[in-house]
């Protein structure tokens, strides 16, 4: 079956060998010995990286500084086929700016002056493993054009050279930018901020992981002074603080009351001491644990869904996709009540005598939020003003914006169009009601309502029935 984790309140701790569980359904493996997590939401995002990494596609992590992008980055190494194949991770804000084309693609002896011999690229470096591009958005936009062509083709030449090289790597990348406004502005190829961010991880700051703060004190005083504790008041008292230098900075404070606390407990006092003017939330809640808990069911069906748009409804190639057998794909199909294919649909009109055709399908449609979270949900109804929708995470609220894609039932033309929720419900199903489409593609959608809507259905269903504006 297809390997997904529970993601729920569960303690593990793997830095010193030891792993410490409260269950729900299943035991959870190790990250490895790296890899210290204990907050529900940092464990999400963990398992949900362990998943992604038996899968080919791209991944784009963001994050505040210092918040544990490359553990994430590293993770998805860790669990792939390529893990024993190299990793190879690049600084691109570190990169000299008249090197960053030979540093990535490497180049021929005499390409400029100082090129006394031939050195190859990160990318031929990391050939058949993962190449990890950390601040991926400081890249200057003339070396941008052609790390998509890279990446599009897996095929570069090296500065100077007249030999076609050819590669295959797992690219992931990860950025502290918010790239969709540099996209906006002009700064970041929009082609290939999509071509990275086929999924898209978000690594929570430390402030919203307070129960990461206390297992990270004390995998950081092990270290630094393996006789010593801190008291529950004074592990209370670090939860309490910002970090906005998040793992770093916490690391950096852990180690300086280790050595400077004469007695074997370090309190609230010396905290207080040592940390005096950072900032102090007013306010405790685990930010954690109104993160969305996702069960065992709802992840797979979600890897599940993700598959099946990818391959445009194919089971058969999803099913290699997944790395299970076809008739196991099957059979959890009809356990999530996933269907491909749609029924008759019906026909109305507003009062104005607008065409408000809604026909029901069951496809996957990929939603991409505005601040970059990229997810899979499933289209129950479409319609020529908007689409219905099923399996929200409980995080989107009325009035949310988004874009997203789906294509249609024997349709080869993907329909991707910007969205607002109109009404969501607490089940999960939601209403998204259209804000703009590309011409094409609302004609093809409006083409398609219309060959669809052949034999009349009660429409007893709410529906979103207006136009999609051009």
């Amino acid at each position: 079956m297809v390997d997904v984790l529970i993601v729920g309140a569960i303690y593990i701790v793997c830095a010193d060998q030891r792993v410490t569980q409260l269950r729900l359904e299943h035991d959870i493996p190790s990250f490895g010995d790296d890899v210290v997590a204990r907050d529900p939401i940092m464990l999400k995002v963990l398992q949900t990286a362990r998943v992604l990494a038996r899968h080919h596609s791209a991944v784009l992590i963001t994050g505040e500084t210092g918040s544990g992008k490359e553990v994430i980055a590293r993770v998805l190494h860790r669990f792939s086929s390529r893990n024993n194949r190299p990793w190879i991770d690049v600084n691109c804000a570190a990169l000299p700016e008249h090197l960053v084309e030979s540093e990535l693609f490497g180049h021929e002896r005499g390409a400029f002056s100082g090129a006394d011999t031939a050195k190859p690229g990160m990318f031929e470096l990391a050939n058949g493993g993962t190449l990890f591009l950390d601040e991926i958005g400081e890249i200057d936009p003339r070396v941008q054009v052609k790390l998509l062509r890279v990446l599009d083709a897996s095929t570069f030449y090296r500065l100077g050279g007249t030999r076609k090289v050819s590669v295959d790597v797992r690219i992931i990348a990860a950025t502290n930018r918010d790239l969709q406004a540099a996209v906006a502005s002009g700064l970041f190829r929009r082609d290939l901020y999509h071509r990275i961010t086929e999924f898209h991880l978000h690594v929570p700051p430390l402030r919203e992981r307070p129960l990461d703060v206390a297992a990270l004190v004390e995998y950081f005083l092990r270290q630094a002074s393996p006789g010593k504790c801190f008291s529950d008041d004074a592990l209370q008292c670090l939860q309490s603080f910002d970090w906005p230098g998040n793992v770093r900075e916490l690391r950096n404070a852990v180690t300086r009351m280790a050595v400077a606390a004469e007695d074997e407990s370090i309190t609230a006092v010396d905290v207080r001491k040592h940390l005096a003017g950072q900032s102090v939330r007013s306010s405790l809640a685990h930010a954690g644990q109104a993160a969305v808990q996702c069960t065992i069911n709802e992840m797979e069906r979600r890897m599940i869904l993700s598959a099946l748009e990818s391959t445009g409804g194919n089971q058969s190639r999803a099913a290699e996709r997944l790395g299970i057998p076809r008739r196991t794909l099957c059979r959890k199909l009809n356990e999530h009540q996933i269907g491909f294919g749609r029924r008759r649909g019906s026909s109305t009109r507003n009062a104005d005598g607008a065409d408000s055709t809604r026909v029901k399908l069951s496809v996957p449609v990929r939603i991409e939020m505005e601040d970059g979270t990229c997810f899979v949900v499933q289209a129950t109804d479409v319609s020529a003003g908007g689409v219905g929708l099923a399996s929200m995470p409980t995080t989107i609220s009325p009035g949310d914006k988004l874009r997203l894609q789906f294509t249609l039932p024997d349709c080869r033309r993907a329909i991707e169009a910007g969205a607002t929720i109109a009404w969501l419900h607490s089940d999960g199903t939601a209403g998204a009601q259209f804000l703009w489409a590309q011409p094409s593609e609302r004609e093809t959608l409006l083409r398609w309502l219309a060959t669809s809507a052949q034999q009349p259905m009660a429409a007893t269903d709410r529906i979103l029935s207006h136009p999609i504006p051009a």
